[in-house]
Parts: structure tokens; C-alpha cells; sequence
């Protein structure tokens, strides 16, 4: 009998044992413009719980929130916050339930360019880079370039706009800063994840544009900071709403973010571009995990909102050596709360 007993107990060992180290699987998909900061934080998870896997496909923030609606995804990401017909959407196919916005990082965009014989860098104004994406500045020597760059010797070449042909954050970015100094793109293209481009050749991801920039003369495209900086490539100053020329940088992303920190939304959908300050860089903005309200898998729930409260303390120490912005501390104080909220 006793020998009975042991067995019996070996195999409710074995079994407990099993079920602690359950294999989890996370699927998401999304955004371009954090892949190297989530591929780092998803990989430094899994090390910390090896029984938990992440597998995040980054095609673009449109694709994430396409995904995440569909409930083909655990979570998905976007840089650009869901709008009120998504949000309604999504409430639509999941009875109900809403989806909640997480803020993880913070970054820029910028614009890159290829001139041949020019190796200064370039001072922009908001002026000017509406003009270029709306086609209406053609010439890359044309007064509102120049009188920005003075001592510059610019060609009298066509520029040659390049813009992303996938549904993107970097582009809703891009464009939402572009609606906010230029009436007329507001009105004629405004904002989203996919535009209706009056001029230019698409190249998908922000892989696809450097690609292009990098090969076609004479060209201009937008890309993530992050990306400018390991593909070693030219990029501008921007204009911001104080009046001075700015490169992106850290301090400039978190300069931008300062003002937008004391007034966030519960919601967390907020827009950082353009935004006062000396400092401010003026193509900057957070970006999201779009997780839904209720997750039925209690593995998966527990380990999403673990993974999220560690990715708001220890992942933010990690950032700033892949060229993005740590959250705002009140921000981040706001998103611990927020938490309680998956069900």
C-alpha cells in the first residue's frame, strides 16, 4: 500500500510540475517603427520565463490593428492610436468589449534624403516638407529649401518623394505632422496609417524606404530614427513650432513629450507632433500595444499583464541604447493603474 501511495504521489508531482512550466505562446503583430525595441524585450522575457514565447510579426501598425480586430493576434501594436470607427469596430466583433491602449516607448521620425554632391545636413521647415509630399515643391534648390540652407549648394534636380505603400504608424506619424502645419494637406490628404499620396513611389516597411532613398538620386523618404541611424543614413533638421531647426534625439523626443505628459488622456490616445517648446523635436510620438479588454485565456491574461507591468520598469532601462525615449514617469505611473483593467 505504501509503495502505491508513493507512485501516486510521484505522478501528482510530475503532473504539477508540468503544469507550472506550461508552454505559453503569445501571437501579435503590428508596428514596424518598435520591432528592434520589442524584439529585445520579447527575447529578454523569454529568458527570464522560458516557458513563455513571443511571436511578433511586424507588418505595419494598419496590419496590427487589422489583426487584433480580427482576434487572429493575442495583442497587436500601432503608432498610431486607433480612431473612433476602429474602436467601434473592434467593440462590434467582441461584444462589446473595448481595447485598451498601452504606451511603451517613444520615438521620431525623420526625413532622410540623397543628393548627390550634398553632404551637409539640411535644414527643413514645416513649410517645406508639406510642399515636397503635397508635390507642389519639385526642385530641390527652390527658395523654400534654400533660404533654409544658406551656403548649401543645392542641384536644380526633381526630388523624388518616396513614402511607404504598406498601412504604417511611421506614416500616420508623418502625416499627422503634416495635417498640423499645413491647412492644405489637411484638408486634401490628412490623416491615417495608408493616405492617398499625391505624389511619390511607395517601398514597404521603413526597410523599404531607406532601401529606396538609399538607391534612387535626388530622393527624400521618412523613416524611424532608429533606422536612419543603423543604415548610416543623411537626415535633416526640423523646424518646430518654436521657431528652431532640430535634430532627433532623445532629449528632443522627450521634449516633446513633457507637455503631452501632464494632460494624457485615460484612454492614452494622444498626439505629440508639433509640440511647443525650444527643445521639442516636432516629429515625435508615442506608440501603443493595443491589448483587448478581455482575454479568455487565463495564461495568457496573467502573462500579458506581467509582461506589460515588467516592460514599464525594467524594459524602460533598456530603450535609450536603441535610440528611443523612455515614458515620462507620469505616464508610466497612469499605464501601472491601467493594468487592472484586462479582464
Amino acid at each position: 500500500m505504501r509503495g502505491i501511495l508513493s507512485w501516486a504521489a510521484l505522478v501528482v508531482a510530475m503532473t504539477t510540475g508540468v503544469a507550472s512550466a506550461q508552454q505559453i505562446l503569445i501571437n501579435a503583430a503590428g508596428a514596424t517603427f518598435p520591432y528592434p525595441m520589442y524584439s529585445k524585450w520579447f527575447d529578454d522575457y523569454h529568458k527570464k520565463f522560458p516557458n513563455l514565447q513571443f511571436n511578433y510579426q511586424s507588418i505595419g501598425s494598419g496590419g496590427g490593428i487589422q489583426q487584433v480586430t480580427a482576434g487572429t493576434v493575442d495583442f497587436g501594436a500601432s503608432d498610431g492610436p486607433m480612431n473612433e470607427t476602429q474602436l467601434k469596430d473592434f467593440r462590434d466583433k467582441h461584444n462589446g468589449s473595448g481595447i485598451l491602449h498601452f504606451p511603451t516607448v517613444m520615438g521620431a521620425d525623420i526625413p532622410v534624403y540623397n543628393i548627390p554632391g550634398v553632404t551637409a545636413q539640411l535644414n527643413f521647415t514645416p513649410e517645406a516638407l508639406a510642399g515636397i509630399f503635397l508635390g507642389k515643391i519639385m526642385k530641390w534648390n527652390d527658395p523654400e529649401i534654400a533660404n533654409a540652407n544658406p551656403g548649401v549648394k543645392l542641384p536644380a534636380n526633381n526630388i523624388v518623394v518616396v513614402h511607404r505603400s504598406d498601412g504604417s504608424g511611421t506614416t500616420y506619424i508623418w502625416v499627422d505632422y503634416l495635417s498640423k502645419v499645413s491647412k492644405e494637406w489637411e484638408t486634401k490628404v490628412g490623416r491615417g496609417t495608408s493616405v492617398n499620396w499625391p505624389v511619390g513611389l511607395g517601398g514597404k516597411g521603413n526597410e523599404g524606404v531607406s532601401g529606396q532613398v538609399k538607391q534612387v538620386p535626388n530622393s527624400i523618404g521618412y523613416v524611424e530614427l532608429i533606422y536612419a541611424v543603423q543604415n548610416k543614413m543623411t537626415f535633416g533638421k526640423v523646424k518646430n513650432a518654436a521657431g528652431v531647426f532640430v535634430e532627433a534625439s532623445l532629449a528632443g523626443v522627450t521634449a516633446a513629450a513633457a507637455g503631452a505628459a501632464k494632460e494624457i488622456p485615460d484612454d492614452f490616445r494622444v498626439s505629440i507632433t508639433n509640440a511647443p517648446g525650444k527643445d521639442s523635436y516636432p516629429i515625435s510620438s508615442f506608440t501603443w500595444l493595443l491589448v483587448p479588454e478581455k482575454i479568455q485565456d487565463p495564461a495568457k491574461k496573467k502573462a500579458i499583464k506581467d509582461f506589460v507591468a515588467w516592460m514599464l520598469v525594467t524594459g524602460q532601462t533598456e530603450t535609450e541604447a536603441l535610440s528611443y525615449a523612455q515614458l515620462p514617469k507620469a505616464v508610466i505611473a497612469k499605464e501601472q493603474k491601467a493594468i487592472a483593467k484586462i479582464q
